[in-house]
C-alpha cells in the first residue's frame, strides 16, 4: 500500500494540533485564519490557470466540452459547477459536465472505494466519446486519485487536452496533463480533510476558469450576465430588466416592454435598442458577432 504521510494534503497543521481542546470561538478563529490564506495560494498559480481558460475558451469556440472529472468532494464539486453555467450563461448544458467516480450516487454518500481504478475513469472517457475538440479537466486535492489519472491518460489517448488540478507539489506527484494547477494551501485544520482549504481552492479555482471561459465567448456584458434565461424564474425577471435600464436609462416600464418584445433576452434587446432594430434583425447581428453585445455596441454600424 502507498504511504501518502509526506503530501502536504496529508501533513499535519501545527497551528490546529489543540483544537479539541480550543473554544468554540478560538477554533472559528483559527478556521478563518487558516481560510484566508487560500486566495493567495490560488493567486500564486495565476498563470498556469490562464493557461487552463485559454484551452477551455478554445474548446468552447470549436464546439468542444469542459468535462470535469474527479471523486469525493474534488468530483462533487466539478459536478457542482457543471449546472450552474446554463442558468447563469444560458449555456448549453453539455458544454460543462461533470464525472465523479461512483456515478450519481456518489453524489449523495460516500463510495470511496471508486476511486481506485484508473480503468473505470479511462472508460468513462470512451463512454463520453472524449474528442479533440474536449477538455478533461481532472481534479484531485491529493493528487493521487486513479480515476482521474486515468481519465486523463485515456483522454489524452483520444486527442483531448487536459488539466489536472492538485493541492500536492508536482515533485511528489506527477501527472500528464497539458496543464498542471497545483494550489498549494498546505495541512489541513482537521489533517487530511481536504473538504476545507483544498475544497475551497478547488471551488475557486473551477468559478474562476468557467466564469472568465463564459466572458470570452461573449456571455457577458460588462459585468453583467445578459445571457440569461429571463423566462425561468419571476428573480431573472427582474434582473433582466433592471440590467436593460442600467445599460440603456429606460424607465421600468419600457424596459420591460423591451425585454418582451426580445423574446425575454437581454442580450437581443439591448441591441434592438441600441441599433434601432427589430428581434430578428437583433438576432442577426448577435450571430454575426459571435453573441459578443459589446463588438456591436462600440461600433457605428454594428
Amino acid at each position: 500500500m502507498q504511504d501518502r504521510g509526506h503530501l502536504l494534503t496529508e501533513l499535519r497543521n501545527p497551528r490546529s494540533a489543540r483544537i479539541d481542546r480550543m473554544s468554540i470561538s478560538e477554533a472559528v478563529d483559527l478556521m478563518n485564519a487558516e481560510d484566508a490564506t487560500v486566495a493567495q495560494a490560488v493567486a500564486a498559480v495565476r498563470e498556469d490557470i490562464c493557461k487552463a481558460i485559454e484551452l477551455v475558451v478554445a474548446a468552447f469556440q470549436n464546439g468542444g466540452r469542459l468535462i470535469y472529472v474527479g471523486a469525493g468532494t474534488s468530483g462533487r464539486l466539478g459536478v457542482l459547477d457543471a449546472p450552474e453555467c446554463p442558468p447563469t450563461f444560458l449555456s448549453d448544458p453539455r458544454m460543462v459536465q461533470g464525472v465523479i467516480a461512483g456515478g450519481w450516487d456518489a453524489l449523495r454518500m460516500a463510495i470511496e472505494g471508486a476511486e481506485d481504478f484508473p480503468e473505470h475513469g479511462a472508460a468513462r472517457m470512451d463512454e463520453m466519446q472524449v474528442s479533440p475538440h474536449d477538455v478533461i479537466f481532472g481534479i484531485s486535492t491529493g493528487g493521487t486519485t486513479p480515476y482521474v489519472h486515468g481519465a486523463i491518460e485515456r483522454a489524452k489517448a483520444l486527442g483531448a487536452k487536459t488539466i489536472f488540478f492538485g493541492c500536492v507539489i508536482d515533485e511528489h506527484v506527477t501527472d500528464e496533463a497539458d496543464v498542471s494547477i497545483r494550489v498549494l494551501v498546505g495541512p489541513e485544520v482537521v489533517t487530511g480533510s481536504t473538504r476545507m482549504k483544498a475544497g475551497t481552492a478547488t471551488k475557486m479555482v473551477l468559478n474562476t476558469v468557467t466564469t472568465i471561459a463564459m466572458v470570452r465567448i461573449g456571455k457577458v456584458y460588462e459585468n453583467l450576465m445578459v445571457d440569461v434565461n429571463t423566462r425561468a424564474n419571476r428573480k431573472l425577471v427582474d434582473r433582466g430588466t433592471r440590467m436593460i435600464q442600467t445599460v440603456t436609462g429606460l424607465d421600468r416600464d419600457t424596459a420591460q416592454e423591451l425585454l418582451d418584445r426580445s423574446g425575454g433576452h437581454v442580450k437581443t434587446a439591448l441591441v434592438m435598442h441600441a441599433k434601432s432594430i427589430e428581434r430578428a434583425a437583433a438576432e442577426q447581428l448577435l450571430s454575426e458577432h459571435d453573441g459578443h453585445v459589446a463588438r456591436i455596441l462600440e461600433t457605428e454600424d454594428g
